[in-house]
């Protein structure tokens, strides 16, 4: 039997149990298999995969009909304007997390500020706002060494010479590193999920690494740390951007207001939910 391109997209169906996007996600395996892009796919519908070609689809495949990200299965994600390199040790890089990157790159900062992505995973905070501010000089930290690994193997296919990834939880090995540290800026998107959280069993978070999802009983212990942390890292007014969970907004603006942060506000992403919170740490008159 042949299997052209044609019929092999119309098995999109059988991926619509574990995918919203099952018509994309079989175009996107199939331009991994044949190495040609998707609108090579629509312009030649008739071309004929050779039997190993089939053998490879059809293991992704099955992957993927096995509930396996699309992310792990191809080993990139998109991310801002780069494709990142992606695989089981850290999170994978979402849409919604691109508010954080937008919110920062608004901030009134100057050229040569500098910056500190706490829990940097595949380094897709860190590198995109390295990518839009060459004159930022920004720091990306993990407690994970394969993320170490996989952030700085991101950076150099991305040539980005304004990025320094090293080893620390959270900013504890900041200080260690040194003393004298002051950033213009604090982003991090840490785990905030609660333990018992029941979406944990579902979908692409069942493959991804539970450190980079769960946080305690509220899923606020990652967020309570970094807040409480920030101001001893923070430049006279220096801004804090932290990305949390749906309905944690207003336990987020508490720890922000208690700490000491002002101008404190909460940004809904594109499904109109809370995302991300800012303050700022005002120099004193």
């Amino acid at each position: 039997m042949s299997f052209t391109i044609a019929n092999l997209l119309r098995r999109s169906s059988d991926l619509e149990l574990v995918s919203e996007s099952a018509a994309l996600e079989i175009e996107l395996l199939l331009s991994h298999v044949i190495k040609k892009d998707r609108i090579w796919l629509k312009t030649w519908p008739d071309f004929q995969l050779k039997d190993e070609q089939v053998l490879f689809f059809n293991q992704l495949f099955d992957r993927r009909l096995q509930g396996e990200p699309l992310a792990f299965i191809l080993g990139s994600k998109g991310f801002w304007t780069l494709d990142y390199a992606v695989n089981s040790h850290t999170l994978i890089p979402r849409p919604e997390t691109e508010l954080l990157v937008e919110i920062a790159l608004s901030l009134e900062l100057n050229d040569n500020s500098k910056i500190i992505d706490l829990g940097t995973g595949t380094g897709a905070i860190a590198l995109a706002l390295a990518s839009e501010r060459p004159n930022w000089q920004i720091d990306a930290t993990d407690a994970v060494h394969q993320a170490l690994e996989l952030a700085e193997f991101n950076r150099n296919m991305f040539g980005l010479t304004n990025v320094n990834i090293f080893y620390s939880d959270w900013l504890d090995s900041v200080s260690r590193r040194d003393s004298a540290s002051s950033y213009d800026l604090i982003v991090s998107n840490p785990p905030y999920i609660e333990q018992n959280d029941p979406h944990l069993q579902q979908g692409d978070v069942r493959f991804e690494p539970s450190s980079a999802l769960v946080a305690g009983l509220d899923g606020l212990d990652a967020l309570r740390i970094i807040i409480e942390q920030a101001p001893m890292h923070l430049s006279p007014n220096g801004w804090l951007l932290v990305e949390h969970g749906y309905d944690q907004g207003n336990s987020v603006r508490r720890l922000f207001d208690l700490t000491g942060f002002k101008q404190i506000k909460t940004h809904a992403d594109l499904n109109l939910q809370d995302r991300v919170t800012a303050g700022c740490l005002i120099a004193p008159p």
